[in-house]
């Protein structure tokens, strides 16, 4: 088996971590979530160590074409064609933001993209990426926690912020339909927007 250390305290390595783990089993549920949406050419933005793409090459083997999932980070790249192989799936290193990513990855049927805004500086090109990189009609599933609002410093050394519901909300704009659902742990249901409740983390669906 690979070894691969966490030093980021973010880092999903499941074989790293306990069955019970409130973190990794909230992050499979985001995968297991996005399975009935998944088809065709998919990409896996900020993969990490695979385990997602992973998921979906098993999961989705008879609606997919391939996955690709991708991250700046060398040696999770490294570690993922290791532990995760799969014949439906590939990684490579690249940045999100790169404003070349469209031009040498092509387009997508499906996005996914678990956890990765909130890391990012330059969200306008990371947004625009996606937009370049999905076919019309293509899918994006996106997730990100909630909290004080862009610009504003949040608890975790790692997130440039965390961003309302609100702003959630109205980042989807170009897109022509979107259904806004909500996680607390492994539980994932739509926005019930009669209700005022703050929701930890909000996932969405949107179509180009």
């Amino acid at each position: 088996m690979n070894n691969l250390i966490d030093d980021t305290g973010e880092r999903i390595i499941p074989e790293q971590m306990k069955i019970t783990n409130e973190l990794l089993i909230e992050h499979l549920a985001r995968y297991h979530f996005s399975v009935p949406h998944v088809y065709g050419r998919v990409l896996d933005l900020a993969t990490g160590v695979g385990y997602g793409a992973h998921v979906i090459a098993k999961k989705c083997k008879k609606q997919i074409e391939e996955i690709i999932g991708v991250d700046i980070d060398p040696e999770v790249i490294k570690y993922a064609q290791g532990q995760y192989y799969h014949p439906l799936s590939s990684y490579q290193v690249e940045d999100v933001t790169d404003t070349k990513l469209p031009e040498k990855l092509g387009q997508f049927d499906v996005i996914l993209s678990f956890e990765t805004i909130e890391h990012i500086e330059n969200e306008v090109q990371f947004m625009e990426n996606i937009f370049k990189m999905l076919k019309p009609g293509g899918t994006l599933i996106l997730s990100t926690p909630f909290g004080e609002g862009k610009g504003i410093p949040c608890g975790s050394p790692f997130h440039v912020h965390q961003m309302t519901e609100n702003e959630f909300m109205q980042m989807f704009e170009k897109f022509k339909t979107k259904v806004f659902y909500c996680q607390n742990g492994a539980l994932i249901e739509p926005v019930n927007t009669a209700q005022m409740v703050h929701h930890p983390l909000g996932i969405v669906i949107a179509q180009k």
